[in-house]
């Protein structure tokens, strides 16, 4: 009867002791994440972030005065080990108490601890033979829910989901607050952004490709594909935080594409893998293993279920995700295939690859019929420049094509496909990156990355520059447009960061 007496008042210790570590965890977890709110995006809001989150109460006196600081001064000091946003504190709050639990269940086996040298000296106590020692209730309960967990973990790892936060799934289904007003009405002028919005640095390798949701009413989350073998969905018109991570390729991702229905996530990469992810679930829809590695993806603009990939290989081929199998098979003298851009109705589509001959750049550009994967012409491009990035006008039958001349060239969407010769987009540096290009919605503007780090703006019409903003320290692979925000633009580089501007 003394054991079990002793052993009731040893639970309640172990109560007491356990709950101290919690604060000190919650503190360490809050001050870790890579991810820092510069400046909340909310036209027409006057809320502050200062207000959502007064900095009187404890421990949020340091949310309260990073959220204030203005953007000029994140972008004059450049810092990255800023304090993350009061948003990135209320989507980790989950992780946050799963981390402070096995913090507090471990220092309780720590030597030292109080409630250990309890359990020391009870093993030490002689006890009768065939009888066991009384175990508390509350013991029982977590030694009984171990199992459990490990199985779900276990689950969790299969379906190449990592959930980071409990309010992550009501985001994906959300429509913005400040999505909706724009929704019923015509896109306006598009402007220059000014002011840097969200810095989210998640990921730890370069970032290879940026993607706004095609759903217009869900076109708050961006898709980031990065050599760090992930695809991460983010917030990044309210919070600027990261929703959903999956990690189904085991060599970098290369290239990864919205369906056109938002709900799920086409994806290659080096491990000659693709793969079609449902977002919300984390399952693999469809899975195939390719000949080769893969550099590039897109859809047909208007059958949903056929896409077309290319990479380190001169075939091109044209898969059905209903069958699971390939449809044709497009074979040039190539060596790598660069990107894929499809021309309105989806009936011709072109491909740059790496074929560079002496005198002329033969086969750099190459147009495809989709139906009878016949080549229509190679005789596209002629300078001695592979084309990295290719990009239509939403508006006018023209396209451009980022070359390795530093500059970009204007086409003709109509057979044969002329260079305008009036026309060249230069003053940025490409420099052997994939650096992309894209016309604004409204397409007045062209916009694109840099080898130095910086986003350059040229009027369409006149090939002028209107404008240079220092975006990034490493060369900037990306930038595009929102489809539904006027001036809202989305920017990548080559040390894995992202950052939204305004």
């Amino acid at each position: 009867m003394s054991l079990v007496a002793y052993e009731d008042s040893d639970s309640e210790t172990e109560a007491e002791k356990t709950e101290a570590p919690d604060a000190s965890g919650r503190q360490t977890n809050q001050l870790s994440s890579p991810v820092s709110c510069v400046q909340h995006f909310a036209p027409g809001s006057t809320k502050s972030a200062h207000e959502m989150h007064p900095a009187g109460s404890t421990g949020r006196s340091r949310w309260s005065r990073v959220c204030e600081d203005p953007p000029e001064h994140y972008v004059q000091n450049n810092s990255t080990d800023l304090a993350p946003p009061y948003c990135q504190r209320v989507h980790s709050g989950h992780a946050v108490a799963h981390r402070n639990y096995e913090q507090a269940s471990s220092s309780s086996t720590n030597s030292g601890n109080g409630i250990s040298q309890k359990r020391a000296h009870k093993d030490s106590t002689p006890t009768l033979k065939g009888i066991r020692p009384y175990i508390p209730k509350r013991l029982r309960q977590e030694n009984s829910n171990k199992p459990e967990k490990e199985e779900s973990d276990q689950r969790g790892s299969s379906d190449c989901d990592v959930k980071l936060s409990g309010s992550g799934e009501q985001a994906l289904r959300k429509t913005s607050e400040l999505i909706k007003p724009y929704l019923g009405s015509k896109y306006k002028v598009t402007e220059v952004p000014k002011s840097l919005i969200f810095y989210m640095s998640k990921h730890s390798g370069p970032v290879n490709e940026i993607q706004w949701c095609p759903v217009l009413e869900q076109s708050h989350m961006l898709l980031s594909a990065s050599m760090d073998r992930t695809v991460k969905v983010w917030d990044a018109v309210d919070t600027g935080c990261c929703l959903k991570t999956f990690s189904c390729h085991s060599s970098a991702v290369r290239a990864a594409r919205w369906s056109s229905c938002g709900r799920r996530i086409l994806s290659g990469g080096f491990d000659s893998m693709l793969h079609l992810t449902d977002i919300e679930t984390g399952k693999q829809i469809f899975s195939s293993k390719t000949e080769f590695r893969i550099s590039a993806l897109k859809f047909h603009p208007t059958e949903s279920n056929v896409f077309i990939c290319g990479g380190f290989s001169p075939e091109v081929k044209a898969w059905d995700l209903r069958t699971s199998k390939v449809l044709r098979v497009y074979r040039a003298a190539v060596q790598q295939t660069l990107d894929i851009l499809f021309l309105p109705e989806g009936r011709e589509f072109l491909t740059s690859t790496d074929a560079v001959s002496r005198d002329s750049a033969d086969r750099t550009i190459v147009a495809w019929d989709f139906q009878s994967a016949a080549k229509i012409s190679n005789q596209i491009f002629h300078e001695r420049y592979t084309c990295p990035s290719l990009s239509l006008h939403p508006k006018e039958s023209v396209f451009v094509a980022q070359t390795n001349g530093n500059y970009l060239a204007l086409f003709s969407a109509q057979r044969p496909y002329r260079i305008n010769k009036k026309k060249r987009y230069e003053g940025h540096k490409v420099e052997g990156f994939a650096v992309g290009c894209e016309f604004s919605p409204d397409g007045t503007l062209l916009v694109t990355g840099s080898s130095d780090g910086k986003v350059f703006f040229y009027n369409y019409h006149t090939s002028r520059i209107i404008r240079t903003l220092s975006a990034h320290k490493e060369a900037c692979v990306s930038a595009t447009f929102h489809p539904v925000l006027p001036s809202l633009l989305a920017t990548c580089d080559w040390a894995g960061e992202i950052k939204i501007w305004q």
